[in-house]
């Protein structure tokens, strides 16, 4: 059973830095692109940030140059560093990878809150 944990979430004063990780466990042969998405309240889910298992790496215009996407595929952990953070960023942030366990699907964590407020 392949399994994705987030962790790092938080309230956060606009401004501030938060550091999100995704932590992949069980049978993993290799992991695919890895990547973030948000969610915020009545809204869609949207892509925030990827990255490929070679290190490629793309962002949502909303978030290019205060965000930064990396993984440790020794660990398969992947982490979003949020600096610069603003009210509009807050939303429920869920890791996403593509997994080749005994089958090749796509994984999604349970997500963590991300609030962004004075």
């Amino acid at each position: 059973q392949v399994q994705l944990v987030e962790s790092g979430g938080g309230l956060v004063q606009p401004g501030g830095s938060l550091r999100l990780s995704c932590a992949a466990s069980g049978k993993i042969f290799s992991i695919n692109a890895m990547a973030w998405y948000r969610q915020a309240p009545g809204k869609q889910r949207e892509l925030v940030a990827a990255i490929t298992s070679g290190g490629s790496t793309n962002y949502a215009d909303s978030v290019e140059g205060r965000f930064t996407i990396v993984r440790d595929n020794a660990k398969n952990t992947v982490y979003l560093q949020m600096n610069s953070l603003k009210p509009e960023d807050t939303a429920v942030y869920y890791c996403n990878a593509e997994i080749h366990t005994y089958y090749t699907g796509r994984f999604w964590g349970q997500g963590t809150q991300v609030t962004v407020s004075s």
